[in-house]
């Protein structure tokens, strides 16, 4: 006699495939913690530190050991990190507290990658749909343009274009965006690295566009823009879904690398690489202005990248499934 086996939808099945993955989901609790961390700057800011991320301490002084030490030297050398009370990761050439530059600039640098995650995935979406399943001449003039984009070098394209946009901001009719606002950045790196996500979402499209129920919703009268939003898209979310998440580490890398060549956030806004920016002149006398803010770099991104990669195998369709009577 056959025993029935129960019936279950593909995101619990991706979910106990991620939950057996213990590495992706302490790399995705870590990648959590570090965004509740910066988001709770304020509150690190009022009741610790007393200071604000722009506020220079040069002439300050903080006590050591019983003895009253300058927070920058005569000779220009910060105090370094250690368990004195205020500046917990010591402060830089201006006396500024390292920490809570750290975390305000965590909050810019996460904000960013996601802002600019969003926008390269809403464009390459709307890319990838209307090549793949119009395809003919309009998949030939959006392929090209992608093709355009992505004969430039990320890093060299968003240098050139972060310069540009730097000295006199945009200006599109009734919007206008200054040239230090941190949307410049965002739409840089938004809309850099939509070739790289919307080549594999339009492959997608037209591999599902011969499938039979796109032929059968075509044959009910579903117009185009129905189809896509209600027959394709969800058969691509999960694309999207990693995509996005891998879009993330990505974003802020390449921010972090604008920011330190000049052509990224400007000051006085702090992120991770404008802070490596200022540092990398005293690394030899004040090595944590340029380490601290490197180091976070790097958890962060490994964190996303490790757990981008377990849910990508976790909604892969084609990972092996064990079935438990």
């Amino acid at each position: 006699m056959a025993t029935a086996v129960e019936g279950r939808s593909p995101w619990l099945l991706a979910w106990n495939r991620l939950r057996r993955n213990k590495v992706a989901l302490l790399c995705g609790g870590l990648f959590v913690v570090i965004v509740l961390c910066c988001l709770a700057a304020p509150l690190w800011a009022d009741h610790v530190a007393h200071t604000t991320p722009n506020e220079n301490h040069i002439t300050d002084k903080v006590l050591i050991g019983g003895e009253e030490t300058y927070v920058v030297s005569p000779d220009g050398t910060p105090l370094g990190p250690g368990l004195h009370g205020r500046y917990l990761l010591g402060a830089d050439q201006n006396g500024r507290d390292v920490m809570v530059r750290l975390l305000y600039g965590g909050r810019t640098s996460i904000y960013i990658g996601l802002a600019a995650a969003l926008t390269t995935t809403v464009l390459a979406v709307v890319i990838g749909l209307l090549a793949g399943y119009y395809r003919g001449w309009i998949d030939a003039l959006l392929s090209r343009a992608m093709d355009v984009v992505w004969a430039f070098p990320v890093l060299l394209l968003g240098i050139a274009l972060g310069t540009a946009l730097a000295l006199g901001g945009v200006k599109l009719g009734p919007i206008q965006v200054a040239g230090d606002s941190l949307w410049i950045p965002i739409l840089i790196i938004g809309c850099v690295y939509v070739p790289y996500m919307a080549r594999p979402i339009r492959g997608e499209v037209l591999a599902l566009r011969q499938k039979e129920f796109v032929e059968a919703a075509v044959a009910m009268g579903k117009g185009p823009l129905r189809i896509m939003a209600s027959e394709l898209l969800p058969n691509i979310i999960s694309t999207i879904i990693v995509f996005f998440t891998l879009n993330i580490a990505n974003n802020m890398l390449l921010e972090s690398a604008l920011s330190f060549l000049g052509a990224g956030v400007r000051p006085p806004n702090a992120s991770w690489g404008t802070m490596i920016a200022d540092g990398y002149q005293t690394i030899y006398t004040a090595p944590h202005l340029t380490i601290v803010p490197g180091l976070m770099i790097v958890i962060t991104v490994l964190s996303l990248n490790v757990f981008g990669d377990g849910l990508r195998d976790a909604l892969d369709p084609k990972a092996r499934i064990r079935l438990e009577h």
